[in-house]
């Protein structure tokens, strides 16, 4: 059930936000897509996965006893946060991909706290460090739609919240070791996230046509 809503979610987004109102005598035209939006498209898909992968693969290490590689593996998740900051430079600058790399940056350090919070059983710190992501989400939202009016707050935020919900799954089932529940929430998180980096890329194709 929970995936059938996600597709319905995502593709609600997408014609909301990135074709926009269909009227009853709208029509589809076809285009050819140039080279470089399909490197903006390929490229945005490949650091997302980056993305979901090495935070999967840090609950693994932060969740594993006599895991010795989680600081190596934290170097690399954040790596990841600088290289996302880094694409989006070529089209909206130094200042802005330097922001987005704060602030994903800060997502991953309050989602560090809350693998932590979450092994020690501490209910109250997991919940209270819940609100602070849900906080960051929600300016990563602002801060996309506004370098990008294409993207939509509500639309966005539904996007960041669910890529939210799925990482929390992911280390719900790997504490309690439900080992077929934490393939389901990987899987999801990996379709999730592709459908986003693709409503990211379309939207700044949309916005900067003559760049693409």
């Amino acid at each position: 059930m929970k995936r059938l809503l996600l597709i319905g979610m995502i593709l609600c987004f997408q014609l909301n936000v990135l074709v926009g109102p269909i009227g009853a005598h709208a029509q589809i035209e076809e285009q050819c897509i140039s080279q470089s939006q399909v490197k903006i498209e390929n490229e945005f898909r490949r650091l997302w996965i980056d993305h979901v992968l090495w935070t999967s693969n840090y609950i693994t290490s932060a969740t594993t006893s006599g895991a010795e590689d989680q600081k190596q593996v934290l170097a690399r998740l954040m790596k990841n946060q600088v290289d996302i900051g880094n694409a989006i430079k070529p089209v909206y600058g130094e200042k802005f991909g330097n922001k987005l790399r704060a602030l994903l940056e800060e997502h991953i350090v309050i989602a560090g706290k809350i693998v932590d919070a979450a092994k020690s059983q501490n209910e109250d710190m997991v919940n209270q460090l819940n609100k602070e992501w849900y906080r960051n989400a929600d300016d990563i939202a602002v801060f996309l739609n506004g370098i990008n009016p294409n993207l939509k707050m509500e639309g966005l935020k539904e996007l960041l919240y669910m890529h939210l919900e799925l990482v929390a799954n992911d280390l719900s089932a790997s504490l309690s070791k439900e080992w077929d529940a934490r393939i389901d929430a990987i899987d999801d998180g990996l379709t999730h996230i592709i459908l986003m980096a693709d409503a990211i890329s379309a939207s700044v194709v949309k916005q900067f046509p003559e760049k693409f």
